[in-house]
């Protein structure tokens, strides 16, 4: 009897075998999209990987070879040694200084100011179009001709400064110049970015702030900057990443010249200069794996998981 009433109960119940199979139809659904989206992406996959692979391990080749095309017959293996010559040399280590100055103060400032002209595109009340317009025309303009029109415009001769001052005969100038030629080319990318982001956070977020008497100031801090962490992180990454590989403005402006050549136009100098293959691949291959680094040391800074937005942190 008491048999027959937990059997009844359990029919009338029925909580545990209701609970099983639904859970083990979506693990199987779940795992039968995975596989879906695994055999979608698969061609793509394969196809960059075997663009990419190829280049990247033909420079490692390259790289351990004695490969002067000045001296063709003179070629053969040589190991770590073309590594050991450009880590020996102290003018490595300037171009290395000079990026990492340039990265880290351009892309501050564009980080700054693009996140001011993201918050006045996002709250623009009329002519939102012409705003956005209007700030990202900038980064439309090839590199190259944004380089030569800051050169000219801070020439004594064609320039726009007072007397015969001219920035690029300084070692402090010339970095000034490069560098404010990458904020003004480069901040409405920055700026794109972080709009995006603001899109994200809630906006009763904001209006609860708003009725609890936070300040705008309060609000940026507490609200709208956590809830971009995503996107901020985005932003810096992919913008360190390019500007860690400067070579247009720098090659036009100075030529690397003052104490302002770049690991990239160490690079250019090697191949097509010196056309030494071994020891450009070399320098190639370190500035690659720097920029590995530096992808890991903000994805760890920032801990952030691009695949969820969350409400706040």
């Amino acid at each position: 009897m008491t048999t027959t009433t937990d059997a009844g109960s359990r029919r009338i119940g029925a909580p545990e075998p209701s609970g099983r199979k639904p859970a083990k139809r979506s693990t199987d659904r779940a795992q039968a999209e995975r596989r879906l989206g695994i055999k979608l992406a698969a061609p793509a996959a394969i196809l960059m990987l075997a663009v990419t692979a190829f280049p990247i391990l033909y420079a490692i080749w390259l790289s351990l070879q004695r490969y002067d095309l000045r001296n063709p017959d003179d070629k053969g293996f040589v190991g770590l040694s073309n590594y050991l010559l450009v880590l020996g040399d102290g003018t490595w280590w300037t171009a290395v200084g000079s990026t990492t100055l340039i990265t880290v103060v351009s892309v501050f400032l564009e980080l700054v100011i693009g996140l001011a002209f993201a918050l006045v595109m996002h709250r623009a009340i009329f002519g939102r179009r012409t705003v956005r317009t209007a700030i990202l025309v900038p980064y439309g303009i090839i590199t190259v001709i944004s380089a030569f029109a800051f050169a000219f415009a801070v020439a004594p001769d064609t320039g726009f400064l007072p007397g015969s001052v001219d920035p690029l005969s300084s070692t402090g100038g010339s970095f000034a110049t490069i560098i404010l030629t990458e904020v003004w080319k480069t901040t409405p990318f920055m700026s794109l970015l972080l709009l995006a982001g603001l899109a994200t956070v809630p906006e009763e977020l904001q209006e609860a702030a708003k009725v609890d008497g936070a300040t705008a100031w309060q609000r940026l801090w507490k609200i709208t900057l956590p809830n971009m962490k995503g996107a901020i992180m985005v932003a810096l990454l992919f913008r360190a990443l390019d500007a860690f590989r400067i070579f247009d403005t720098v090659y036009v402006q100075t030529a690397g010249a003052l104490n302002t050549q770049t690991i990239s136009g160490l690079g250019y100098n090697a191949l097509v200069s010196r056309v030494n293959l071994g020891l450009g691949s070399a320098i190639s291959i370190l500035l690659f794996l720097m920029i590995i680094a530096i992808a890991f040391v903000f994805v760890k800074l920032f801990k952030t998981n691009l695949g969820t937005v969350k409400g706040g942190d």
